[in-house]
């Protein structure tokens, strides 16, 4: 990997592991700060809000100005939101703390993928993408368990004052590594940016990512009561199996990268069609513990085989100003983590049972494949133009 990627990496994993390690101290911090675990809970929702609200804002404020030090800034801005989770009083001013840290979120890894793109020759750009997002897929196998192990043993604040240290180290290796010749906002700056979010194939890309998002959530978010009520597996082992889904997770972001260097839309078409028959699958026959362990683990594998290509898409798409609209795609894919958990608790509640949740799934998969036909159709109209590099 080269080293300015890995730099990159290691804030991704940093954020990552922000973002998700909340969810095994639930009942710590509710506990701490006199709050119910529903309440505790709702730091998750905030955080996932500050990346929605705060991408776009953050993207434009600094549409103009260089690359590199953005980057270091918004790495810095963790590092100070994650010192305030830690020190943080009482539950608002965590909620605070919460959705300053998220603020920073999706401009990171907006603008990082972009730089990470202008680093390496055009055919390994999704490749090197995917280094970059494998720092966020790791947080998931070895972030959030250690974290939750760590909250567990010393105190939740411990965890935040870990990712504190994790964070000073990416904002150093970023501030060290990072060339200072990275390509840089375009000349009509924040105009120009806007200007490319008038172009379908932008939007096109973003709801792709919203509808693969939230035909995961769907189920992934009731992901628990499946394992337990239908496939008949303990709680304890139903923790081994969502670190199985994390190594999915990581193994497809690889592929995912390599495969979008190759061919880009049909990687993504692919894919999702294959997710469409593994929710079919998992109705038909998750009622096997065997199975239904092996769908988690094919099930994380191909949600992440379709982030690098997405995100590359939307960069090829908005070529002359990438930086906003790659920051919004990764609002797109957060408002598919909402829109499906929300779908699948409607459909729960409307009496689809556990067992039927994945056609719910299915279904959310195969309009995303429509949207992505659709626009491979458009393209072929009208190609897109490819976003420079730093060698070029």
């Amino acid at each position: 990997m080269p080293l300015p990627i890995l730099a990159l990496a290691i804030a991704s994993f940093c954020i990552g592991t922000t973002e998700f390690v909340i969810m095994g101290l639930l009942p710590e911090v509710a506990a701490d700060l006199g709050v119910s675990i529903p309440s505790a809970g709702l730091l998750v929702t905030g955080y996932a809000l500050g990346v929605v609200f705060g991408a776009p804002i953050v993207a434009m404020a600094t549409a103009h100005l260089p690359r590199k030090p953005v980057l270091v800034a918004l790495t810095a801005m963790f590092v100070v939101g994650n010192l305030l989770c830690a020190i943080a009083p009482n539950y608002w001013l965590l909620m605070a703390a919460r959705v300053f840290t998220a603020f920073g979120h999706g401009a990171f890894f907006g603008i990082g993928s972009v730089v990470a793109a202008s680093l390496v020759p055009r055919n390994k750009r999704a490749s090197a993408m995917a280094m970059m997002f494998a720092g966020l897929t790791l947080s998931n196998i070895l972030g959030v368990p250690a974290g939750t192990a760590l909250g567990e043993a010393f105190g939740w604040r411990s965890t935040f004052f870990a990712v504190v240290g994790i964070g000073l180290i990416s904002v150093a290796a970023i501030a060290w590594l990072v060339p200072s010749n990275v390509v840089e906002p375009s000349g009509g700056g924040l105009r120009s940016e806007l200007r490319v979010l008038g172009k379908l194939q932008v939007w096109l890309a973003m709801l792709i990512a919203s509808l693969a998002s939230a035909s995961l959530f769907a189920v992934f978010t009731y992901i628990k009561p499946y394992l337990t009520d239908v496939s008949g597996l303990s709680t304890s082992a139903v923790t081994w199996v969502l670190l199985l889904f994390g190594a999915g997770m990581t193994i497809g972001n690889i592929i995912g990268g390599r495969l979008a260097d190759w061919k880009l839309m049909p990687t993504v078409i692919g894919t999702l069609l294959l997710m469409a028959v593994l929710f079919v699958g998992f109705m038909q026959f998750g009622a096997i513990a065997s199975v239904a362990i092996g769908v988690v683990f094919l099930w994380g594998l191909l949600i992440f085989v379709v982030v690098p290509p997405l995100q590359i898409r939307v960069v090829e798409a908005a070529s002359e100003g990438p930086n906003l609209a790659a920051t919004l795609n990764q609002g797109a894919f957060n408002i598919g983590n909402a829109s499906g958990a929300w779908i699948g608790g409607v459909a729960l509640s409307a009496g689809v049972s556990y067992a039927h949740l994945p056609l719910v799934g299915a279904v959310l998969a195969l309009l995303a494949v429509s949207v992505a036909v659709v626009s491979q159709a458009l393209e072929g109209s009208a190609p897109m133009t490819t976003v420079p590099t730093a060698a070029e």
